[in-house]
C-alpha cells in the first residue's frame, strides 16, 4: 500500500522533480514549483507569527486566485486548516462562521469585513521572519468547509481525514482522473467544496492548474484553447451556458485537449448530457454525486450513463441503499429515501461544528434524496426530499433566508422556495406576508447586508393570508406545488 506523506512534502517533491514547470496561474500571474515551495514556506513562518498554530481552523476569504492556493499551503505546512468561505459574504454571516471555526485570524481581502485579524497574502509575507523551511507536519484535519445547514445557522464540516496525500492506485480513478501532464481549469469558485478538493488534487498530482477569477461561458472556452487545457471542472449551470453560446463563438475555441470534464453538484438534464457527451465524445464526460460529508460517492462515465441514461452511476466507494417509509432496503427498481455510510470499520470521513449528525441504524444517513437503482446497481435520483434548493451547484437553505426576511420590520412571516429555472437549475422565490407598507427594493436592500449575492431570491411575491400555521410550520412543497400548477 502506497504510504501517506504531509501535503507540504507532497509539495516539495514537485518542487525538487520539477521547479521551473508553471505550478498554478491566474488572470495575473503564473508561479512555478519552486516558487510555490518557498512562498508558501514564508507564508507558514508569516503565520505563526501572526498568531496561527498547529491544529487550528483558519478562515480563508480570498477570491479565486493564486494567493489562494498559497493560503492553504502554507497553513497546512504549519499543521492548520483550511476553512473557505466566499469572499463576498456580509459580515454577519462571515462573523458567525468565523466564531464557529475559532479562527485567530481571518486571510481575506479588503472587501471582507470581520471583528477578526485580518490579513491578505501580501502582508502575512511582511511578516516572515525568515529562517529555513517549517519541519514537516501534519494539519489534523485536512479542510473544513462551510454549509448553511437546514437550521438555517451555519455549519462547519470537519473533515475526517488528516492534511496528506495518499498516492492513488495505479489504474485507477483516483486524484479525479488527474495526471502530472495535465492542465487542469478551474472555473469554480474555490471554497465550494468541489473546486476546492479537485484543485487540491491538481497540486498533489503536480498539474498545472489555471484558475479563473469567475465562470463566464465564452472565457472558459479561451482558457481551455490558451493553455491546451486537458481537464476541467464544470456544474450543470455552466454546461448550460456554454452550451448556448452562438455554435460560431463555440467554434472558434479549439478544446481538442479537453481529455477529462467532470460535472458534479446538481442534476444534469438529459438533453444537455447528450449534448456534451456529443460534443466531447463519451470518455471524456464524467460525472460525481455524493455530499461534502463524503460517506459514500458514485461515478458514471459518459459510455455508461448512454447505457443507463438519466444515472448517476455506481458507488465507487462506501455504500448506498434505498429504503422505504420504515427504513426497509428496497429491491432494484423501487423508489426510496438514498441512505449512505461509509464501508463499516472504517473511519469517520467527517464531523459537524455546529449541528449534530443525523445518523441512524448503524450510521447509515441521507442527503435527501429520492431515487432507485437498477439490476446493475446503477443509482437514478427521482426528487428531494428535504426543502434544499440546488441554485447553480450551490445548496441553498430555506430557513436562512426566511431568517434574515423575518428580520425585517415589516414582514410579517416568509416562506422560501426553489422554482425551475433553465440557466441555475432553480431560482429562489420568496413569498412574503407583509404587515405594512414593504416593497421588493426595501427587501432587496435588506438582504444585500446579511445574505451572499447567490443565496438572495430572484423573485419576490407579497401575500395576504397566513403562510404559516399556529406552530410557525410551513409546507414548501405544498407552496411550490401550488405555484407550479398555476402556471399549468
Amino acid at each position: 500500500m502506497n504510504e501517506p506523506i504531509s501535503l507540504g512534502a507532497r509539495l516539495r517533491h514537485h518542487a525538487a522533480t520539477q521547479p521551473e514547470r508553471p505550478a498554478v496561474s491566474d488572470k495575473d500571474r503564473t508561479v512555478t514549483w519552486a516558487e510555490l515551495d518557498a512562498r508558501t514556506d514564508a507564508l507558514a513562518r508569516g503565520l505563526l507569527a501572526a498568531g496561527v498554530r498547529h491544529g487550528d481552523l483558519v478562515t480563508i476569504g480570498l477570491s479565486n486566485s493564486v494567493d489562494f492556493i498559497e493560503a492553504c499551503w502554507g497553513l497546512w505546512k504549519m499543521g492548520a486548516t483550511p476553512q473557505p468561505i466566499s469572499h463576498r459574504l456580509p459580515q454577519a454571516e462571515a462573523d458567525a462562521v468565523m466564531d464557529l471555526a475559532q479562527t485567530p485570524i481571518l486571510i481575506a481581502g479588503p472587501g471582507l469585513h470581520s471583528h477578526k485579524p485580518r490579513h491578505d497574502v501580501t502582508s502575512l509575507l511582511a511578516l516572515d521572519p525568515g529562517g529555513p523551511p517549517p519541519p514537516d507536519t501534519i494539519a489534523p484535519v485536512y479542510k473544513a468547509p462551510t454549509s448553511g445547514g437546514s437550521t438555517g445557522r451555519p455549519k462547519l464540516i470537519l473533515s475526517g481525514s488528516p492534511g496528506v496525500f495518499i498516492p492513488p492506485e495505479e489504474g485507477g480513478i483516483g486524484a479525479w482522473g488527474i495526471v502530472g501532464e495535465d492542465t487542469a481549469i478551474m472555473p469554480g469558485p474555490l471554497y465550494h467544496n468541489g473546486p476546492f478538493v479537485t484543485s487540491v488534487s491538481a497540486i498533489n498530482m503536480g498539474a498545472h492548474l489555471v484558475i479563473l477569477p469567475r465562470f463566464d461561458a465564452e472565457a472558459t472556452l479561451k482558457a481551455i484553447h490558451d493553455h491546451r487545457g486537458s481537464w476541467i471542472y464544470l456544474v450543470p449551470t455552466m454546461m448550460g451556458r456554454i452550451w448556448r453560446l452562438p455554435e460560431a463563438t463555440r467554434a472558434a475555441y479549439d478544446i481538442r485537449s479537453l481529455r477529462m470534464m467532470w460535472h458534479l453538484a446538481a442534476p444534469c438534464p438529459a438533453w444537455l448530457k447528450e449534448a456534451w457527451i456529443d460534443w466531447l465524445g463519451p470518455e471524456v464526460v464524467m460525472e460525481l454525486y455524493g455530499g461534502t460529508e463524503g460517506q459514500s460517492a458514485t461515478i458514471i462515465t459518459g459510455a455508461e450513463w448512454l447505457a443507463h441514461r438519466g444515472s448517476v452511476g455506481r458507488p465507487v466507494f462506501g455504500e448506498m441503499r434505498a429504503v422505504d417509509a420504515h427504513g426497509n432496503t428496497l429491491p432494484p427498481g423501487e423508489i426510496g429515501e438514498i441512505f449512505m455510510r461509509p464501508t463499516p470499520g472504517g473511519p469517520k470521513t467527517y464531523a459537524y461544528r455546529g449541528a449534530e449528525a443525523r445518523a441512524i441504524d448503524d450510521g447509515w444517513e441521507s442527503l435527501g434524496d429520492i431515487g432507485w437503482f437498477d439490476e446493475d446497481g446503477f443509482l437514478y435520483l427521482a426528487d428531494r426530499r428535504t426543502d434544499m434548493i440546488l441554485v447553480g451547484g450551490s445548496n441553498v437553505y430555506p430557513a436562512e433566508i426566511e431568517s434574515a426576511l423575518d428580520e425585517h420590520p415589516a414582514v410579517q412571516s416568509s416562506a422560501v422556495i426553489g422554482l425551475p429555472d433553465d440557466d441555475l437549475g432553480n431560482r429562489i422565490h420568496a413569498i412574503v406576508q407583509p404587515r405594512g407598507a414593504l416593497s421588493e427594493a426595501d427587501l432587496r436592500t435588506h438582504l444585500a447586508a446579511r445574505l451572499v449575492t447567490y443565496k438572495q431570491p430572484r423573485s419576490f411575491e407579497f401575500v395576504e393570508g397566513n403562510i404559516r400555521d399556529d406552530a410557525g410550520k410551513v409546507r414548501r412543497s405544498q407552496l411550490r406545488e401550488e405555484r407550479l400548477a398555476a402556471k399549468g
